[in-house]
């Protein structure tokens, strides 16, 4: 893939008809002749299957029906990927990073955040031995490769400022969340960050020029995000399944990683899986946390990308749609919304 956005727009081509064929009357999750009968077809799409783990494993265990529900879930390569099929009207939910979410809202789109799904803060920049990167400041001057518009390029903006630096101090170059570990083996860039389920595939073709340093100083939040369309009863239906796939998975996390595999048809491998799985925090809600990380994360945005909107916490708030998850589970919602 050496022109990211070219082929994810290639990718996005082919997939999104097979999303828009799972609806009847080319709505986002109609009922469509797909559907069983009594049941309401609802399209997910989603990108990290890790992150989304209690999706993947409703969808692995068929546990949508017990809500009424025939759920197709396609998988996209990033959650930017995800949120535009949502916006496109190709599917009714999607499972999206915090980023893309944020720099919707700021350009106007027409987002409806309905839960947090899970939360993540064990991130690594990934480099060389020979590139003497021993910390954040070391990284002046230097090429830095990360998929940027996902939430992993806000990251990248945290680590900088860690050593009080910004992204101008960087060459900063946008990679697809798999190139990054080849381009670090061949020397284009100096350093990267992507997402976890590749911090393996740097490992092994970088061999003993492995390097890394750890970062916790970003909570990345993926959300579940709804089409303006989707009704409450809908959605409400769509959170219940999600949130008795956790239960699910709290009372045995090994199947329930076993099944997270399964279900991603050999893109996770299970030793990854069994060391990043406990690392996330899983949990649908809605929390003053989750608005504050949010406003922090528009007001960097806004700078770095122009972009037009309110980045303030009232701004941000009316993004909410707390009504279903209320309605699913009322102690998950603990932010107060306009």
């Amino acid at each position: 893939m050496s022109r990211p956005r070219t082929l994810v727009g290639v990718l996005l081509a082919a997939l999104l008809p097979l999303l828009a064929t799972a609806c009847a009357d080319g709505g986002p999750g109609a009922a469509g002749a797909g559907a069983h009968a009594g049941r309401r077809a609802v399209t997910l799409a989603g990108s990290d299957r890790l992150a989304a783990a209690p999706v993947y494993l409703a969808q692995e265990r068929s546990l949508w029906a017990a809500e009424g529900l025939d759920a197709t879930v396609t998988t996209l390569p990033t959650g930017r990927d995800a949120l535009n099929a949502v916006l496109g009207g190709q599917a009714r939910f999607g499972v999206v990073g915090d980023l893309p979410a944020v720099t919707a809202a700021l350009g106007g789109r027409d987002v409806r955040i309905v839960a947090d799904l899970s939360r993540f803060s064990d991130w690594r920049l990934l480099t060389r031995t020979d590139r003497a990167v021993t910390g954040f400041g070391a990284l002046k001057g230097l090429k830095v490769g990360v998929p940027q518009g996902t939430n992993v390029e806000y990251a990248l903006s945290r680590m900088l400022a860690s050593a009080g630096l910004t992204a101008a101090d960087v060459t900063v170059v946008n990679l697809a969340p798999n190139q990054v570990a080849p381009a670090l083996a061949r020397g284009d860039v100096d350093a990267g960050v992507t997402f976890p389920s590749f911090y393996d595939a740097a490992r092994t073709a970088l061999g003993s020029r492995y390097a890394e340093l750890p970062f916790t100083g970003y909570t990345a939040h993926t959300l579940l995000v709804a089409d303006p369309s989707a009704g409450d009863e809908e959605t409400t239906a769509v959170l219940r399944t999600v949130l008795g796939a956790q239960r699910a998975a709290a009372a045995d996390p090994a199947a329930a990683r076993a099944a997270v595999v399964a279900q991603s048809k050999g893109a996770l491998q299970a030793g990854y899986v069994e060391v990043f799985q406990p690392r996330y925090a899983y949990g649908a809600s809605l929390t003053p946390e989750l608005l504050a990380d949010l406003s922090d994360e528009a007001a960097w945005a806004k700078t770095a990308q122009s972009l037009p909107g309110a980045a303030d916490r009232s701004a941000l708030s009316a993004r909410l749609r707390p009504g279903p998850l209320r309605a699913a589970d009322p102690a998950a919602v603990t932010v107060t919304t306009p």
